[in-house]
């Protein structure tokens, strides 16, 4: 057997620069490349290795490590899980800032290997600086955070077991079902000890990402209960994109005519006007789409796990004979709300169903309902995203207005917030892939960094970043980033001068306005942030603008300009799309000394007791 001497940190990065997927130009590295921010616990190691990859493994400098997580995130989210980036830090807070980002990745099923620097191995110089020391136990480290959080984690405290950890790192990643994030911890000696290495654990090797076959006695269950269904719904999920089966589901419902609504991972499965596209389902949904969940007596959950704000808090699937159906490569997706679970991947799943469905179509009562329900949410579309030059914008309006500016190639990003509601509601995508928001974590400072990631997956599309004042002053280093790169971003800024979306929940639940807006803050001055000038100082073409009018104007602009470019607009933090939504479960207190809590409770319990029924 050949060998070749390496340190353990060269034999990573030798490693993982030479695994490949498949990609329509043929085959491609799946790693697209590696985000760090050196330290003592990695720069000597790992950082040596990057500094000798050169371009087989390209190095991206951040400025905040959960950041810079966010961004390899948001590419392995837009390139569909079939690539993914590497992210590395010190031990320490270099380290732990990541913890946010791996829980992100964990909760939405997306591929990120973190490779954290660690407590020496051998202990020779223990503590060492930033190390965390536990009382009870020595064998612990901040890099145990990272455990609940990863789909696969290990410690390297010896070179040799990379031989087998860093296969099974590769197999995480590529594995439909249990992809997520990867936690390889390097012991910082470790990283550089040198080992005699067998050379053909460095031959290029080629991951094939699997599509699962759905089990043919399920298929039968399911053309069953759909030839025998009045009134089928689609509930399309991320596991659509992730198994690159948007035009198969789009032929199967032209097809069929069975009405599809989205979730807010499978958002932009189908194109807005499909015949067949009900919209955002859910607690931030249409109202047509709800409308359809609540009466249907099928329902077909395809690539979701049915997060509460999917099924409005398990309230909204309220038809008494409904049933309900699992489409997920995840078994524990599948089994969920004790469903009929067909564990196979979606695009494999609607091809098998068009082929025996052949002919059929659902029935065309149902069809006719769908099409008249969509038409007046078209209305309320229209009308809440129509600008009013006399009064503050709204964020549906400002939504209309880049929708309105924008074409089939725009992508939008965003995150937590009263933004993600919105946009599930009301952003119209023109083209797949076009919607591109982070909310199963609903991770505050996502948004630019998400952007960041997402443009440099799709360097071809424009990238659309909506974010709060709150979210943007959480998190915006990676606007520097951006422009450092010439990776251009336009950022809409919408100003409500606090958390207005969780402001509304406050009051809406009797409580009084409290500590969200910085006026119901505790406060000596109230700040006047220039938000525009902040921006400006990170490099970015910015401005501040006034109205709609203003906005659309600024659009021009910004389209013009050759760099990152970021509008601030004030907006009313009280109004929020009161057409659609759906019951969201949000305990309100059981005992309180105001009467507006109590009446809130009241009504609470009211609304829980009609659920039960």
């Amino acid at each position: 057997m050949t060998r070749i001497s390496l340190t353990a940190a060269q034999a990573v990065i030798r490693y993982l620069a030479n695994q490949f997927v498949d990609s329509t130009d043929g085959p491609v590295r799946y790693f697209a490349g590696a985000w760090a921010i050196f330290g003592h616990g990695n720069v000597t190691g790992i950082g040596e290795a990057l500094a000798s990859a050169g371009d087989s493994l390209p190095t991206y400098r951040a400025h905040n490590e959960q950041a810079m997580a966010h961004a390899a995130i948001a590419y392995g989210k837009q390139m569909r899980r079939r690539r993914a980036m590497i992210c590395t830090t010190s031990i320490g807070p270099g380290a732990t800032n990541m913890v946010t980002a791996a829980a992100l990745a964990h909760v939405n099923r997306l591929p990120v290997l973190f490779l954290p620097g660690d407590v020496f191995a051998s202990r020779r110089p223990d503590p060492v600086l930033q190390q965390v020391e536990s009382f009870a136990d020595g064998t612990v480290s901040a890099n145990d955070c990272f455990r609940p959080v990863s789909r696969y984690f290990d410690r390297i405290a010896r070179p040799e077991q990379l031989i087998d950890a860093l296969p099974h790192a590769m197999a995480t990643l590529t594995d439909p079902a249990s992809c997520g994030p990867v936690t390889l911890a390097l012991c910082q000696d470790v990283q550089t000890e040198a080992f005699d290495w067998p050379e053909s654990l460095f031959r290029p090797r080629h991951w094939t990402i699997r599509a699962p076959m759905p089990e043919p006695d399920d298929m039968d269950r399911l053309e069953g209960l759909l030839r025998a269904a009045d009134r089928p719904l689609i509930i399309a999920g991320g596991g659509v994109a992730y198994a690159e089966a948007d035009d198969a589901l789009a032929a199967f419902a032209a097809a069929t005519g069975i009405p599809v609504c989205e979730t807010q991972a499978g958002k932009g499965s189908l194109v807005w006007d499909h015949p067949s596209n009900l919209g955002g389902v859910g607690v931030t949904g249409t109202s047509a789409a709800n409308q359809a969940a609540a009466e249907a007596d099928l329902i077909i959950g395809i690539g979701t796990r049915l997060q509460d704000f999917t099924t409005g808090s398990r309230a909204l699937f309220a038809c008494p004979e409904s049933s309900l159906v699992q489409v997920n490569v995840a078994p524990y997706d599948a089994h969920k709300q004790d469903a009929l679970p067909i564990v196979a991947d979606a695009g494999r799943v609607l091809t098998a169903l068009a082929e025996r469905l052949r002919g059929w179509q659902a029935p065309t009562p149902w069809r006719a309902q769908s099409r008249d329900a969509m038409a007046l949410w078209n209305r309320d579309w229209e009308a809440a995203s129509e600008a009013d030059p006399a009064s503050l914008p709204s964020d549906a309006q400002a939504i209309g207005a880049l929708w309105r500016k924008t074409g089939d190639d725009a992508l939008v990003v965003a995150a937590a917030g009263g933004l993600p509601g919105e946009l599930h509601k009301l952003w119209r995508v023109r083209r797949n892939g076009g919607y591109h928001v982070e909310y199963g974590y609903s991770c505050m400072g996502y948004e630019i960094a998400g952007g960041l990631g997402a443009k440099l997956a799709e360097p071809g599309r424009n990238v659309f970043v909506l974010v709060g004042d709150g979210s943007y002053l959480m998190m915006n280093s990676e606007l520097a980033t951006s422009v450092m790169l010439g990776v251009k971003l336009v950022v809409l800024l919408l100003d409500n001068r606090g958390f207005g979306c969780i402001n509304r929940l406050q009051q809406a639940s009797g409580g009084a306005a409290f500590n969200n807006l910085l006026a119901d803050s505790r406060h000596t001055t109230l700040p006047s942030i220039d938000f525009a000038a902040h921006a400006a100082s990170l490099g970015a073409t910015a401005e501040r603008v006034d109205g709609i009018a203003g906005l659309e104007q600024a659009l021009d602009r910004a389209a013009a300009s050759d760099r990152s470019y970021v509008i601030v607009l004030e907006t009313d933090p009280a109004i929020s799309t009161q057409a659609g939504g759906a019951w969201w479960d949000v305990p309100v207190a059981e005992v309180s000394e105001t009467a507006e809590v109590r009446a809130a409770r009241k009504a609470y319990e009211a609304r829980r007791a009609r659920n039960s029924e």
